[in-house]
């Protein structure tokens, strides 16, 4: 009976210490996206974009009130900007605006794809491609979103833009012209005052336009640019060769 006695009070203890063996669970971690995407900003002002690319993409995936995995995904963008990476950097602005079109920030996103390319403009020998797809984002961002916050700094973009096209156009003229390439340097200057007629060397593409049209003996039309180049373009340096190339096919 002692013994019987003395193992039942054993029970309670031999409990007790069995439950203190087992390891004590860790109670699950709660996502806080506010914080974590201070953390991101922070490793993004450290220039450190690869692992604030990994603290992005846990926002992205864990944030369920939706509430920062919009920025998280505008950031990620950022960083392949900042990084000079411009190729991703245009992917991923154009996944945020596939995924949230109508966010407040969608204005922003367009206009560093816009930004992108304009950044490539090198000048009119190099930076015909930069231009021609930057004027192709700004018009798209002026479409999209008509009241963005980058109405002014957009015209001047654009000007800019249009200035290198219709300069790339008219040295790509020039070079056929001197290479007797008459017809296929018309198509060129029709080209430019057609789609450019605020470039302001209009005066030397009215006048190569002219020449080009003697050249292979279209006289009326040569005349016609001639006029015209002398009526737009009065004090051009220009015009006395046009009034004496412009004698020299009248009759």
């Amino acid at each position: 009976m002692k013994k019987i006695k003395t193992a039942l009070m054993l029970i309670p203890l031999i409990s007790v210490l069995s439950c203190s063996g087992k390891p004590a669970t860790k109670p699950a971690e709660i996502f806080d996206g506010q914080k974590s995407f201070a953390k991101a900003n922070e490793l993004m002002d450290k220039q450190e974009y690869e692992e604030a690319r990994t603290a992005l993409l846990e926002i992205k995936n864990r944030d369920l009130t939706k509430k920062y995995a919009p920025m998280a995904q505008l950031r990620i963008a950022d960083s392949y900007s900042k990084e000079a990476e411009p190729d991703r950097a245009v992917d991923e602005y154009r996944r945020f605006l596939d995924i949230y079109p109508e966010h407040r920030y969608a204005p922003y996103a367009q206009f560093q794809i816009a930004m992108i390319y304009f950044n490539q403009i090198e000048g009119p020998d190099r930076g015909y491609g930069g231009a021609s797809k930057a004027l192709e984002e700004f018009e798209r961002l002026k479409k999209m979103f008509p009241r963005n916050p980058y109405r002014d700094i957009i015209e001047i973009r654009i000007e800019k833009c249009k200035n290198t096209i219709a300069e790339h156009e008219f040295l790509v003229g020039t070079f056929y012209y001197k290479k007797d390439s008459y017809s296929a340097a018309i198509k060129r200057f029709q080209g430019v005052l057609q789609k450019f007629p605020e470039f302001k060397k209009e005066a030397g593409v009215l006048y190569h336009l002219a020449m080009s049209h003697k050249k292979l003996g279209e006289k009326d039309k040569a005349e016609e640019y001639f006029k015209l180049l002398i009526e737009k373009h009065p004090k051009n340096s220009l015009i006395p060769q046009a009034k004496k190339e412009l004698l020299s096919i009248k009759p």
